[in-house]
């Protein structure tokens, strides 16, 4: 007989009582038991970082996340759900520098860096609670009590015996390049972080004017200057060389008022305007050589023979923007570096670390770099040497955590050789199950085809260290675990925190010559830490084997698209460069949380929605009907209390209603099932 079904309900208060029934009756824990023995279906959970609250965006991708394993239950297959915790990195940092009102890395090392990491580690812990909440709240059934935690010293091991793999495989090496560098953090970045943070912004495009100083062509055309094009004014104090192609058609032009300058031809008119007359025409191979005058002198250049200030052949110059003339500052671009590099030209950085001007120098002395364009370009203009300045509108890149704009800058790094295993990272993406399938070659693939090496230190606090250790001879060791650290060391360091500064503190004779071997002071690339769960999280090799054996590589994850870049990248990159495969198989990729009228969710806007208010009101069936269904699980989700109110009418008091009726009508008729 069917029980009285009431045609009212409060679907808050429903959502407690099944919850209040599964908690009592360990319905998914027996769920568990009961599945034991069966085929594995291995998913992995994505680590959310605790130290801040968790937010609607965290419900949608914990609806696929708990809808998919519910589903391979019922087909029969075991599912375990062990959840984790990320807890290294830039976040951490700069939200507990902002608690204790610090500005930078010397404010931190001040108050101690044993002091500061403890901070750290309270901050990664203050809203597990919270999480926990949701989780319950929203059904989501995943094992808190066997997280992982990527502080745990397992874990870390488990990430130091991977990152020896790869160095004994000679892919982990320290090198000097232009990175993205943050002067707030004052650290380096790496090209998927740096993918994360760019801005639209608009920035002076100025063409200055080069007085050539030697060459054939000024014999011919005395006072002739080459017309370069820049967007980074602030560069022109380190010019050191200045750059064409080869094979580009370039004009001697003469100016209505006898003015004589050289550009591409191809661009002639664009830049110069009409009223112009071609003096000669010229390939870019007859430019080559000549030596310039450059804009600012206050830049001291060593003494050298190499061909500084002068013109070079570069492949990278086109004549789709600007004068088809480029200048070189080697310190602060890849390509201008490498370049240098061949010429055997210096690399001369008034720079500093803040990213402020060198005090010495006249104009920008103390000025920050962005900052000191203005400056740089009113003197041009004074000085006569600038042609014309444009408003350039076009992304730059910003830290992706404290939205300082970055600059481009040379310094030793470590890196981990990601381009030497790009063909096996394509062969992993061709086995991979991408939804949607236009993310494997498009936005996934073409971040592949042009991979670039993984700038994997940091010059941070908290963070795994980089378990490398340097004697004055510049040998290298490194350690696997805290117990080959402990036995290189003559002691016992299996208790030991293996995290800044205690890991520091360890010092041992270098195994090739003797001298005293200390640790290389970065920590690393906090996203690799999460890349490394797959193995890290049952802290494997040292733990865990059975487990991993079973569960690699994982049948299932998913998380919001733009961890393209981020999560499903470095899965994929350290799973084939440790193993030789990806750690996962199939992949699906989540649309964003958008407010109700299609803007980012921001406290600046006031348009963030509380997960748990958002499910005390409509209840955690409509929220979860309405990430799961409104739309493919990749488009993007406009979130608010109308749409989930339209949920609740339109689908699940629908169904109420259809229940009621028929309990009523059936209970009437004495009706049963068959």
């Amino acid at each position: 007989m069917y029980r009285p079904v009431p045609p009212q309900v409060d679907l808050p208060a429903l959502d407690h009582e099944v919850l209040a029934l599964w908690r009592e009756r360990e319905v998914f824990e027996r769920s568990l038991a009961a599945t034991e023995g069966r085929p594995l279906w291995v998913f992995n959970e994505g680590p959310p970082t605790a130290n801040g609250m968790p937010g609607t965006h965290h419900v949608e991708a914990r609806v696929f996340k708990d809808v998919f394993p519910r589903y391979r239950t019922m087909k029969g297959y075991h599912v375990p759900r062990k959840a984790g915790w990320d807890c290294h990195g830039l976040p951490v940092e700069l939200a507990v520098e902002k608690e204790l009102g610090f500005s930078g890395k010397k404010d931190i090392e001040a108050y101690g860096i044993a002091e500061f990491n403890e901070k750290c580690r309270e901050s990664v812990l203050r809203h597990v609670g919270a999480f926990a909440d949701l989780t319950e709240r929203m059904g989501y059934w995943v094992d808190m009590g066997d997280a992982y935690w990527t502080m745990d010293p397992h874990y870390v091991e488990s990430v130091w015996w991977s990152l020896k793999q790869i160095f004994d495989k000679g892919l982990l090496t320290q090198d000097y390049r232009v990175t993205p560098y943050c002067t707030r953090c004052g650290t380096g970045l790496s090209d998927h972080e740096l993918a994360q943070g760019y801005e639209t912004v608009v920035d002076p495009s100025v063409y200055v004017r080069f007085p050539l100083t030697s060459g054939a062509l000024v014999e011919r055309h005395p006072g002739l200057a080459l017309l370069v094009w820049t967007t980074t004014p602030w560069t022109l104090m380190s010019n050191t060389a200045c750059a064409v192609h080869e094979d580009v058609d370039y004009a001697v032009t003469r100016m209505p008022d006898g003015e004589l300058l050289l550009v591409a031809e191809a661009v002639r008119e664009r830049v110069l305007g009409e009223g112009t007359t071609v003096v000669e025409t010229v390939r870019g191979a007859d430019v080559l050589g000549a030596s310039y005058a450059r804009p600012f002198t206050s830049v001291e250049f060593p003494e050298t023979d190499a061909p500084v200030h002068t013109v070079l052949h570069a492949d990278f110059v086109t004549t789709e923007d600007g004068s088809g003339i480029v200048h070189e500052a080697p310190a602060f671009g890849a390509v201008d570096l490498q370049l240098c590099r061949e010429h055997g030209l210096p690399v001369v950085n008034p720079l500093r670390l803040d990213g402020t001007f060198d005090d010495t120098l006249p104009l920008v002395g103390g000025v920050f770099f962005k900052k000191a364009d203005a400056i740089l370009v009113d003197d041009l203009q004074e000085r006569g040497l600038l042609f014309k300045h444009v408003p350039y509108e076009h992304t730059y890149p910003y830290c992706w955590r404290c939205h300082t704009p970055l600059v481009y800058y040379a310094q030793p790094s470590w890196y981990i050789r990601t381009t030497a295993v790009k063909d096996a990272l394509l062969r992993e993406n061709e086995g991979t199950d991408w939804h949607p399938q236009t993310i494997q070659w498009g936005r996934y693939g073409d971040w592949l085809n042009n991979n670039i090496d993984w700038a994997l230190s940091r010059s941070r606090y908290w963070g795994t260290p980089l378990p490398i250790w340097r004697c004055e001879s510049d040998h290298l060791t490194c350690v696997e675990s805290l117990a080959e650290l402990g036995t290189h060391a003559g002691q016992d360091l299996s208790n030991l925190d293996p995290h800044r500064p205690f890991v520091d503190d360890v010092t041992f004779p270098c195994p090739q010559c003797g001298e005293t071997a200390m640790r290389v002071p970065e920590v690393i690339d906090a996203w690799y830490d999460s890349g490394a769960m797959p193995f890290a999280q049952f802290g494997y090799p040292f733990r865990g084997q059975d487990e991993f054996a079973t569960r690699y590589p994982a049948d299932f994850i998913a998380e919001a698209i733009d961890q393209t870049r981020g999560w499903f990248y470095t899965l994929m990159a350290v799973g084939t460069l440790v193993f030789d495969r990806s750690s996962y198989k199939t992949v699906l990729c989540l649309g964003h949380i958008l407010d109700e009228e299609g803007r980012k969710m921001s406290k600046h806007l006031g348009n963030v929605l509380e997960p748990i208010p958002l499910m005390d009101q409509h209840g955690a069936d409509a929220v979860r009907w309405f990430m799961a269904c409104s739309g493919s699980p990749w488009s993007a989700r406009r979130v608010g209390h109308q749409a989930i109110g339209e949920t609740v009418r339109k689908v699940l008091l629908t169904y109420w209603n259809t229940v009621a009726f028929h309990s009523l009508y059936a209970r009437a008729a004495g009706w049963t099932p068959s």
